[in-house]
């Protein structure tokens, strides 16, 4: 995978997360592989668990795990499914185990189409396409950005959301 499209696949994670309230401490498109799975990326997220019910932690768990595969499709300009490319198995295990509130296996699948349909729709609009933009950007000239970038590049772009 080129740091071109990992910054674009961490980009998605980064401002999904940004969107839903959490706290992203980092982004990188070079991560220290010796505390984890080989990846090509990585983004550190926090969540208040005051702040949310468990079943927002779930859901939006689920949206921030899939954003960065529904960025890298948009990206790509090719719709694949999360489900069925091997470099995004770990996104999508993530989404399917933050939905443990469906017992249905049909319909915690049935559920996490719809989130990658609806973050398909939502990045494919050009004020949502140009904040991740913006991350990827800074992410291939950076690698790495720590919160504080973070914030400084998402910021213009969430007090008009």
């Amino acid at each position: 995978m080129t740091h071109e499209i990992t910054a674009f696949h961490e980009a998605g994670h980064v401002y999904a997360a940004f969107y839903v309230g959490a706290d992203v401490r980092s982004a990188t498109i070079d991560p220290d592989n010796d505390d984890g799975p080989n990846r090509s990326g990585d983004t550190v997220v926090m969540w208040d668990r005051r702040r949310f019910s468990q079943q927002e932690l779930m859901e939006n768990g689920a949206w921030v795990a899939l954003a960065g595969p529904v960025a890298e499709m948009i990206h790509l300009q090719r719709p694949f499914h999360p489900a069925g490319i091997a470099e995004w198995r770990q996104d999508w295990e993530a989404a399917f185990e933050c939905l443990t509130d469906i017992s249905n296996i049909q319909q915690r699948l049935a559920r996490l189409e719809r989130i990658t349909i609806d973050l398909y729709q939502a990045f494919s609009q050009d004020h949502h396409w140009a904040v991740i933009g913006a991350v990827a950007d800074n992410l291939m000239a950076h690698e790495t950005l720590d919160q504080e970038m973070l914030s400084e590049i998402i910021a213009p772009w969430m007090m008009d959301s």
